[in-house]
């Protein structure tokens, strides 16, 4: 695991930018995996702006996003697929079709699921995916508890991380769904590359248990030690529990220019 420690938030977005174009100029056909939430809009916003500039295309790119609330209906603002295409899908030159999310709204959730994970694998798997995490070690919506080995599924949601999400529900917890679809954990760790992203003081803790606690189910986002090759880009803020935060602020001011992340 690569720690990333920048002052500023749109450096840490120009980093992560910088890995996916540099994916897409060797690999136009890339599989993204797309995140929702605060975490990943400012490099969102880098890529679109790349993109106007000519840096950086889509055109042959897929991509599949982690999760979906259950039972929120078509065009609803906060619907996460509606909320994806706003953020970054229509903003660039993604073709028709190229980015799928799981099904929140199917009448057979488990074979929805399946069929999912069937597509994923059948797109060759993901190449990069980025990802945020809640203030209780989550990734995606794999809560407290999940499984290591976990694959798309219906989960349902904690109090704690509906709290965290009511902000764009009018600040109403009661109007967050219950249950969502989300990617397993065993579903994420087999992307190719893991960039976590994770910013403000409120996410210090599920960062330090993430980078420097012991591999627990009680924070799920732990199990990315094991990833090969996962990247976590922080600001001082979320970093202000890291006790080797000095180390890794050296090694990745040493690191080579060539070698990115």
């Amino acid at each position: 695991m690569e720690v990333v420690i920048l002052d500023d938030a749109r450096d840490l977005a120009s980093v992560a930018a910088d890995a996916i174009t540099a994916l897409l100029a060797r690999k136009p056909d890339a599989v993204l995996g797309l995140a929702t939430g605060s975490s990943p809009l400012a490099v969102y916003d880098e890529l679109t702006a790349r993109h106007g500039r000519g840096e950086v295309s889509f055109a042959q790119a897929r991509a599949f996003t982690l999760d979906e609330y259950v039972g929120l209906p078509a065009g609803h603002p906060e619907r996460y697929r509606t909320v994806i295409d706003r953020d970054f899908v229509t903003r660039v030159d993604f073709a028709p079709d190229a980015v799928r999310g799981p099904d929140g709204l199917a009448d057979d959730i488990p074979a929805s699921c399946a069929a999912y994970e069937q597509a994923i694998a059948d797109a060759g798997g993901v190449d990069l995916q980025i990802l945020g995490i809640g203030s209780v070690g989550h990734i995606a919506f794999n809560e407290p508890g999940s499984s290591f080995a976990s694959r798309t599924r219906i989960k349902t949601l904690t109090r704690q991380t509906r709290l965290d999400n009511a902000r764009f529900f009018d600040g109403d917890v009661d109007q967050v769904p219950t249950h969502c679809l989300t990617q397993g954990l065993g579903t994420i760790m087999a992307a190719r590359h893991v960039v976590l992203l994770a910013t403000g003081a409120s996410k210090a803790e599920a960062v330090h248990q993430l980078v420097e606690g012991p591999v627990s189910a009680l924070w799920p986002a732990t199990i990315l030690q094991h990833h090969p090759h996962a990247t976590v880009l922080l600001d001082p803020a979320a970093a202000g529990r890291l006790q080797l935060a000095g180390y890794y602020r050296e090694t990745f001011a040493g690191k080579p220019t060539w070698q990115g992340i």
